[in-house]
């Protein structure tokens, strides 16, 4: 049986409404606003205005004064748009409330990031994901789909023909979404196994995450060597990503490329993306990357950190790297030293900086949890050899009185290992994020 989703309908020209609030600072409504414009942009869709209105208390039935929402709807249709969108997120009700009184589609900015990640999910993983996450949006909304049919109230236990099919289609979602949350448990046990493999050898991990369209998969290909899909866009990379780098003095490190972080993220992505981005949670360290050209670069790192903290990785160490310093002008690179004074600056297109993340990067394997050092004998080199084939050695120094290894190695080779155990360096604090 078909199952009647509201989705984001054919539209071609889309009003757009933005909201300043006494709450937000001064400003942060246009910021939102121009946000949203890039995203609608993103779907294809043409802009046919962008009105910012300034709300004192959001209202029960349209989130705005009815007053006011009969204005911008005599607006948009003599701009003959097709889709209103706003940028606040708008309840099930007051959604129904205003295509009632607009004759055509409302939809919000959670909708809207919706459709974006659809379109850009490819992989099996990415596509479940997105899938559950617009199950869970669209379930309180199926009304919207019946709407032709709510005023037949039939006489009986059965009640009307519109609500006889819009009970049959919230069973439908349900076990959809059930079905969904399993397939997803299956892949996430796939990716533990893969990753169980991968740690066989101790090679230490970070991640790179920060706000969408700050240059991340870009830094993971200058760093890796690799071809990451990159675009100008938002949302170009929805699936991690993990290549290798090898850092100076042959340290070797996992990198994971993240989903990109945006305001306003509808909760139910967050929670349907833990899957991918558990490789936060499990990584050594994070690169936190900040586009250095963007005017608004520090509600999008503050962003980054909420969202981090709601994922319980907020208390990962932090390395914090301002990308695309070829485009910056001397006032913005002045605001980002000011802003965050210990981060590095980079530019993955030109190459400039990244011989001294890499060092930085090398410093931060070092101090990481797991790392030890051995004195082997010199009579043993054939051990010095075992150990980099077992393990990853970041550090071989010759002495007098034998090699010392710095490096991570298995737990299983713990005992064999313990005879020639020097010390274990004691990791850094935590860095400021």
């Amino acid at each position: 049986m078909a199952v009647f989703l509201p989705t984001l309908p054919k539209a071609q020209r889309a009003f757009l409404v933005g909201v300043q609030t006494p709450e937000m600072p001064e400003g942060e409504g246009e910021e939102l606003l121009a946000e949203l414009t890039e995203l609608v942009e993103n779907l294809g869709l043409s802009i046919v205005r962008a009105t910012l209105i300034k709300l004192r208390s959001p209202s029960p039935a349209l989130y705005i004064g009815k007053g006011k929402a009969e204005e911008l709807v005599a607006v948009a249709k003599s701009d003959a748009a097709d889709v209103i969108v706003f940028d606040s997120a708008l309840s099930p009700a007051q959604q129904r409330n205003w295509e009632e009184l607009a004759g055509f589609a409302v939809i919000d900015r959670q909708e809207v990031i919706l459709e974006v990640f659809a379109d850009r999910a490819h992989t099996r993983e990415a596509v479940l994901q997105v899938a559950l996450a617009r199950m869970e949006y669209s379930l309180p909304r199926l009304t919207r789909a019946w709407t032709h049919l709510s005023r037949q109230r039939g006489k009986g236990a059965m009640g009307g023909e519109g609500e006889t099919q819009l009970e049959q289609d919230r069973r439908v979602v349900r076990n959809r979404i059930a079905h969904l949350k399993e397939e997803l448990a299956a892949v996430v046990r796939q990716r533990g196994v893969q990753r169980t493999r991968r740690v066989r050898v101790p090679l230490p991990t970070a991640s790179i995450v920060g706000y969408t369209n700050a240059g991340k998969s870009s830094l993971l290909n200058k760093l890796t060597g690799s071809s990451v899909l990159v675009e100008d866009k938002l949302f170009a990379t929805l699936d991690p990503t993990t290549r290798q780098v090898v850092l100076p003095g042959n340290q070797k490190l996992l990198l994971t490329d993240t989903v990109g972080f945006i305001r306003r993220l509808p909760h139910g992505l967050v929670e349907a993306f833990k899957a991918t981005l558990e490789e936060v949670l499990l990584a050594d360290f994070l690169i936190h990357v900040v586009d250095v050209t963007s005017p608004h670069f520090e509600k999008h790192r503050e962003t980054t950190l909420s969202v981090l903290a709601e994922l319980g990785a907020g208390d990962r160490p932090v390395l914090n790297v301002f990308n695309k310093v070829d485009l910056a002008d001397d006032a913005e690179m002045r605001a980002a030293t000011q802003a965050v004074p210990d981060a590095l600056f980079v530019s993955a297109r030109t190459g400039k900086g990244i011989a001294v993340l890499e060092d930085r990067c090398r410093e931060m394997v070092a101090q990481g949890p797991g790392t030890v050092q051995l004195l082997i004998p010199l009579n043993r080199y054939d051990l010095v050899a075992r150990l980099h084939e077992l393990g990853s050695v970041q550090d071989q120094e010759h002495r007098e009185d034998g090699v010392l290894v710095t490096g991570r190695f298995p737990p299983s080779q713990a005992g064999a290992l313990e005879p020639f155990l020097v010390k274990i360096p004691r990791p850094a604090g935590k860095l400021k994020a």
